[in-house]
């Protein structure tokens, strides 16, 4: 028994054994007892995570893939949950435990699951995974890139990012028309922010909704000051400033406001 891929699933399942290895190694394993998997298909990748010491969860939406792995991974049987990642509360699973997150994730939704880890970032202190390789190389890019911007701010404001390396397309069945990219993400040692979260997603976001203009321009809604916008800060656009000049805009905000 094989499962069909399913395209709106934007299922491509790897077929390259020495790649499913290199992602399953690409996590340390270090400081949890737990790894959850999304989208494992068949198993290529969950082979390898079950033969470390670590205890292994496997989330699916798919019921023919959910079958095949209850099928085929008798020993993991009780762990495959058939279940929206994006939607699924995971302290069902792993109450108030840290655990790691990896997997081949389907394109469509990726950023949505960067998104939610952001969320439960207190217990997820390492993620690692393949996604479209231009996704994956604008989460872990620098200010003054192109392609620098709000998901590249979000995540590093709370994890080291770290691009690992590019998968072709030839390794997939069916074949994705573009390259893959597989990316690290540590969680910082101190990752609390300096300043309110919501008003540092929300500078962030706005910030890069007219990325051409200056933040003078781009931040008119949020009233600020005379004074405030004279700082030379207000001077650059959003793809010049790095987390640290972000966290510490958001600060002078704050502070403006009250």
């Amino acid at each position: 028994m094989s499962v069909r891929a399913k395209k709106h699933l934007g299922q491509h399942f790897l077929t390259d054994e020495t790649i499913a290895e290199k992602i399953a190694n690409s996590l340390s394993f270090d400081g949890y007892k737990h790894v959850l998997e999304i989208g494992p298909g068949m198993g290529v990748l969950t082979k390898y995570l079950l033969k470390k010491d670590i205890k292994t969860h496997v989330i699916e939406i798919d019921p023919e893939s959910v079958e095949y792995l209850k099928a085929n991974y008798l020993n993991l049987a009780d762990r495959v949950y058939e279940k929206d990642f994006l939607k699924y509360d995971l302290t069902e699973i792993f109450k108030d435990e840290p655990f790691a997150i990896i997997g081949n994730f389907p394109y469509n939704i990726s950023t949505q699951i960067v998104f939610k880890t952001l969320e439960m970032r207190e217990q997820i202190p390492e993620f690692s995974g393949m996604f479209q390789k231009e996704v994956a190389a604008r989460i872990c890019s620098k200010e003054g890139s192109k392609v620098y911007g709000i998901l590249s701010v979000l995540t590093q404001a709370f994890y080291e990012a770290e691009y690992l390396f590019t998968v072709p397309p030839t390794v997939f069945n069916p074949p994705p028309k573009i390259d893959s990219g597989v990316l690290r993400l540590k969680r910082k040692e101190n990752f609390s922010l300096n300043c309110d979260e919501k008003l540092f997603f929300r500078v962030v976001k706005t910030a890069f909704q007219q990325r051409r203009k200056t933040l003078r321009n781009s931040l008119k809604t949020f009233n600020l000051s005379d004074n405030l916008k004279a700082n030379v800060i207000f001077d650059k656009r959003p793809e010049q400033l790095s987390v640290d000049s972000f966290l510490e805009l958001t600060q002078h905000i704050e502070n403006d406001n009250t």
